[in-house]
């Protein structure tokens, strides 16, 4: 059996003042970032205001333009979503709590879960996308949350 050894010479502890230096403006710092992401995501703030959201996010989930949605209340700017059954009714407020990007600004805790995203013609299918979203902390708070979104 193979026998494995570790030691640390220094350790390092970040101070407290360095790492609320960090959290200080995490929504500010993931807002550029998503703003020019080539992936799909999303970052909302605590009040569920699209404070930025990729190109390729509004694509999948039949938003338009991105500008036009800074801003506004995430299921304000015309973001629609669907049950999965048949009749492919729109989700009830109760379900609509429990959509990724909702439930982990509510939790304070990584969430993930499909949604179905009415298209936006009716030439057009229904989009189905997998969500993954993690809190945004500022001062030990939660401030916002940041999703990825993938096409399933």
């Amino acid at each position: 059996m193979a026998h494995v050894e570790l030691s640390l010479s220094e350790v390092f502890v970040p101070s407290a003042r360095a790492s609320t230096e960090l959290e200080s403006d995490n929504v500010g710092q993931w807002s550029s970032t998503v703003g020019r992401a080539d992936e799909p995501c999303l970052l909302i703030d605590a009040d569920t205001r699209v404070v930025a959201i990729s190109t390729a996010g509004c694509e999948l989930l039949c938003l338009g333009d991105p500008a036009g949605l800074i801003g506004r209340p995430l299921l304000d700017g015309g973001l629609r979503l669907l049950d999965f059954t048949a009749n492919r009714g729109e989700l009830t407020e109760a379900e609509i709590d429990k959509i990724p990007p909702l439930l982990a600004l509510s939790s304070g805790r990584l969430a993930r879960g499909l949604l179905r995203v009415q298209a936006a013609s009716a030439d057009s299918s229904d989009a189905t996308v997998d969500a993954i979203s993690t809190p945004v902390l500022t001062d030990g708070a939660v401030a916002g949350s940041l999703t990825f979104f993938s096409e399933v």
